[in-house]
């Protein structure tokens, strides 16, 4: 199953996508929040689209959303894939590396990053998203953790380096938390639609040349490891999203360094679950 949600912002409605074509479930559900995947929201959907009949089209001009709506909390995970760290310069994590980004930067998959002002050093990075099913506290084992997960979806961590690094006074949360900082969807697919969680391939361009090409295949704590230890010193709610790294090739890794100017395009993709395509423009 794919959820997505679509309309102007502020206003938007959830749907499905099936086929390749989405359909309005607003007529029965209010939104995929917090109470939807908290109490069974799920599976009365499960029945109402296994006939499609039953939706009615989404208009194919209508925006785009970010697949859930502005959740709890963002909990993201730094040098979490191995071939990353390595070109960082930086040792491989022996623990989750955890900071948090504000709801207010979740946007959409076509919607605009917003460079924000003074910035030099704005970057991007593609991570697969983890979005939590019910809430979640002291979990005992992976097992466990899955029954936790809604569905996964492409997320990009937009980052901006000056601010995270060397303005922030050793938190990372200055160059995190700026509007549009986390592009999310177009689709959050449900785990039943995955063979693989851990052998998506991800890729992610500007201006059409790849910078970044990599695999969920190398990271360091897999997803539901995440989850099981996010757990255990945060309840994570239903409705959440979980940022899980990023693969090599961002901006400040490059030689030379490169970032984000207006006027930029940039795609990115994980297998299964979409792609993103978002214009850059000054905030």
């Amino acid at each position: 199953m794919k959820l997505v949600r679509f309309g102007p912002p502020d206003d938007e409605k959830p749907g499905v996508e099936i086929d390749g074509v989405r359909y309005d479930c607003s007529g029965n559900f209010s939104d995929w929040d917090r109470e939807f995947f908290q109490f069974g929201g799920k599976e009365i959907l499960t029945h109402l689209i296994a006939d499609p009949a039953n939706l009615r089209p989404v208009d194919a001009g209508e925006r785009w959303a970010a697949p859930i709506p502005r959740p709890g909390k963002v909990v993201c995970i730094g040098l979490n894939y191995r071939d990353h760290a390595a070109e960082t310069g930086m040792p491989v994590p022996e623990r989750p590396i955890v900071f948090l980004k504000g709801a207010n930067c979740v946007v959409g998959p076509r919607d605009e990053i917003k460079i924000p002002r003074g910035s030099k050093k704005t970057d991007w990075e593609v991570e697969l998203g983890i979005v939590i099913s019910r809430d979640a506290r002291y979990l005992q084992s992976k097992a466990q953790a899955a029954e936790h997960v809604a569905g996964y979806c492409v997320a990009n961590d937009v980052s901006e380096r000056e601010f995270q690094i060397e303005k922030s006074g050793g938190q990372w949360s200055q160059g995190k938390c700026f509007d549009t900082f986390c592009p999310v969807g177009p689709y959050l697919v449900t785990p039943d639609e995955i063979d693989e969680v851990q052998n998506l391939g991800m890729t992610l361009k500007v201006n059409g040349e790849t910078m970044q090409n990599g695999s969920t295949a190398t990271m360091v704590f897999d997803a539901l490891e995440l989850v099981l230890r996010l757990s255990q010193f945060m309840t994570l709610e239903a409705g959440d999203l979980i940022c899980t790294g990023t693969p090599p090739g961002v901006g400040m890794g490059k030689n030379p360094p490169r970032f984000l100017r207006a006027g930029d395009v940039v795609e990115l993709s994980i297998d299964g679950l979409g792609t993103q395509k978002l214009m850059c423009v000054d905030a």
